[in-house]
């Protein structure tokens, strides 16, 4: 590809030039490299060296965010970009009409004071001004940093100040009064715009969105196009923060090429995506990098339409948007997926016994046809494909993903018990592994190359070393590298170099090893690892869903053994949840309820069961253990003892982060007189 530069006006129009003869115009793609010394920078600013390699993935020539967009704009212009539901009624933008947006708020950013390097915080549910603040942002030379919109005031406050935000952007009031609560202690914020319900615009430096429309729409190019010149590939455009789950979270540096290249390697792992045909439906905190490289960044390399779900769609809302979309690629966390298997159990046990025979036999036909094509035979038996059209179709249809072609599962690992289950109702689920300091993905696998226990086949174009292993296929800790690797933490360069090493290795922290088939298997994380009292090594991972696949109504299992004679385990029973807040409730969930009831027992909350020591519910409980314990490798991993805990973990109570990952020094915090109960002599 040769590239020219001609001019247009005013403006500089690079040019290029396409192999069959198609001349692709990007107005203001900026694409150039600045020269660096280090491919690292913790600084605002900063350059960093590209990875480029001379040929396979790692060869693409790199591309800003604001030249994907105009790439992908000059491509598709009419094409439908983004398409949000108002009034009962989904309503789409077009490429084009994406592109004149980002740059209209980027105008108004820059007139309500937007400096060069400092940062739009974004804090509000995935929407069409979520994705307009985020590249408008990066249009106007600043970066985009999304919160959480879990975040207390005090973790915005720490999101805005570190990275010197200038403007954030809110979904709504109860956002915004966060903001306001710790405005005054801010000092780079010079304006609040809140895009959804009643603004108030008479508090200072308050806007609404259709404010800053307004105002940018009276600008002129000038100002915004001069930045546009100067930007660079291989600076920062975007933060990240980590979840925070030991320490303050940290601000991860990602820079254009990061997240464009990560986005182009995805695609190529992925193939065949198509504008016309493939959908997919947005509903993970975009604050998350998951979610950002793949529902903003790969959607945009590949003109995919994006759907944006209900703010309450993790309450109960996501499978009737599912319905209504049917998108074609589908990335969930696993909580999601368990809250899926949940419903379709639910649904079977009230199944007669002939529907439940049918479905026995179904799965059986699923099981060893995906079984067969692991294996790298064709497997389509007619009994597979009777029971694909008779039982399989309508389990897609009624969650909405019976057009679905990539069901994926990241940010936390999900039981291979639970992959199992949808394999065999013809869903089979593959795993994508990688961290905020890899702009997202490192590893994803394609149906029908994984395994249940994989966690993904490495991304073409990235490397994979295993620290302290004598093989070059591990077991040790996983270290990777490739152009997806960050600059840096932002201002922190003590915490990048513990991070990335003179070699430009990110350290993981996870321990794994990968298989001759280039798949990754993560065996546990260094800093989770239970040392106990007689030296042995123990992951708690694996112990933890033995436990939760032998008691299904058990919500969430946390190992304790640190130091410890012995190991114990801390249990919450899966509870009904809070519609408004999210929050769990003392009340059994409806299976789990009917679970107790067949033990015997008349509990129907949880603290009934805690402060009666349920005996009905104990017993049951103790013999699940003693099945997960036949499992063990060892005697020293076998669980001793129990405790039930007196409700489900949540965000809002703190145990569990954006991701629903357990945050378990918070468990250890919370729990520690139970915990030192099960070591009383």
């Amino acid at each position: 590809m040769s590239t020219g530069i001609v001019e247009n006006g005013e403006e500089k129009v690079k040019i290029n030039k396409m192999p069959n003869g198609v001349n692709e115009v990007y107005l203001n793609g900026p694409n150039q490299v600045i020269p660096a010394d280090d491919y690292i920078s913790c600084v605002p600013g900063g350059y960093v060296k590209l990875r480029i390699e001379p040929r396979g993935v790692a060869s693409e020539p790199p591309i800003s965010v604001p030249g994907l967009l105009s790439r992908t704009t000059a491509r598709y212009p009419d094409n439908t970009a983004l398409v949000s539901k108002k009034n009962g009624q989904w309503q789409k933008i077009t490429y084009k009409q994406y592109q004149e947006r980002v740059r209209t708020i980027a105008k108004g950013f820059l007139k309500l004071g937007l400096e060069r390097y400092h940062s739009v915080g974004i804090l509000g549910f995935n929407s069409e001004q979520w994705y307009i603040s985020d590249l408008a942002a990066i249009h106007a030379g600043g970066y985009a940093a999304g919160i959480y919109t879990t975040n207390s005031p005090e973790a915005c406050y720490h999101c805005l100040e570190t990275s010197r935000a200038n403007i954030c952007t809110v979904q709504d009031k109860k956002q915004l009064d966060k903001i306001l609560s710790v405005r005054n202690r801010l000092k780079h914020l010079k304006a609040i715009v809140q895009w959804e319900g009643p603004v108030d615009t008479s508090i200072p430096g308050v806007y609404s969105w259709e404010q800053v429309m307004e105002m940018g729409a009276k600008e002129q190019d000038t100002q915004l196009n001069n930045i546009l010149r100067g930007m660079a590939v291989n600076e920062c455009c975007t933060l990240v923060y980590t979840s925070g789950t030991v320490g303050p979270p940290k601000a991860v540096m990602l820079s254009h090429d990061n997240l464009t290249w990560d986005a182009f390697s995805i695609t190529e792992r992925v193939g065949d995506l198509t504008p016309t045909v493939d959908s997919l439906v947005s509903f993970l905190p975009l604050s998350h990098v998951a979610a950002q490289v793949v529902d903003i960044y790969t959607t945009l390399t590949n003109a995919i339409p994006v759907y944006f779900a209900q703010p309450d769609a993790l309450k109960g809302t996501l499978v009737e948007t599912l319905k209504e979309v049917r998108p074609t690629r589908f990335l969930a966390v696993p909580r999601v997926w368990e809250k899926m298997y949940e419903k379709i159990m639910a649904v079977g046990a009230s199944s007669g016994s002939l529907k439940r025979c049918i479905a026995m036999w179904a799965k059986e036909k699923s099981s060893k046809h995906h079984e067969a094509r692991m294996n790298g035979y064709d497997g389509m038996g007619c009994g597979y494909r009777m029971a694909r059209s008779l039982i399989f179709s309508k389990i897609r249809d009624q969650l909405g993903l019976d057009r679905c072609e990539t069901f994926v599962t990241a940010a936390a690992p999900l039981s291979p018990d639970i992959k199992k289950f949808f394999l065999s109702l013809d869903i089979p689920i593959v795993d994508a592994f990688g961290m905020s300091e890899t702009a997202g993905a490192h590893t994803l696998s394609i149906y029908p190359k994984f395994r249940l226990d994989s966690s993904g086949e490495v991304l073409e174009g990235t490397e994979t070393k295993f620290g302290g292993s004598v093989s070059p296929n591990g077991p040790g800790e996983i270290m990777m590298r490739g152009r997806h690797v960050l600059m840096g933490y932002l201002n922190d360069e003590e915490k990048t170099r513990g991070t990335i090493d003179e070699d430009g290795w990110v350290h993981s922290g996870d321990i794994g090893r990968v298989d001759s088939n280039g798949l990754l298997y993560i065996t546990g994380r260094i800093k989770e690892l239970l040392i106990t009292a007689g030296g042995e090594n123990i992951a708690p991972v694996l112990i933890e869903q033995t436990i939760q696949a032998q008691l299904p109504h058990v919500g969430y299992a946390v190992l304790i053994g640190d130091r410890r004679k012995f190991l114990a385990v801390l249990l919450t029973l899966k509870a009904k949840i809070d519609s408004e807040t999210g929050d769990p409730l003392d009340e059994l969930e409806t299976e789990t309820r009917k679970w107790v009831e067949n033990l015997g027992s008349n509990a129907k909350t949880i603290s009934q069961i805690v402060k009666t020591k349920d005996p009905a519910v104990h017993k049951a409980i103790e013999e699940g253990i003693a099945r997960a314990n036949k499992h063990a490798i060892s005697n020293a991993q076998k669980v001793q003892k129990f405790a039930i805990l007196p409700s489900d973990f949540s965000m809002n109570t703190g145990e569990l982060g954006p991701t629903l990952k357990i945050k378990r020094n918070v468990v250890y915090e919370k729990y520690k007189d139970t915990i030192e109960e099960f070591y009383k002599e």
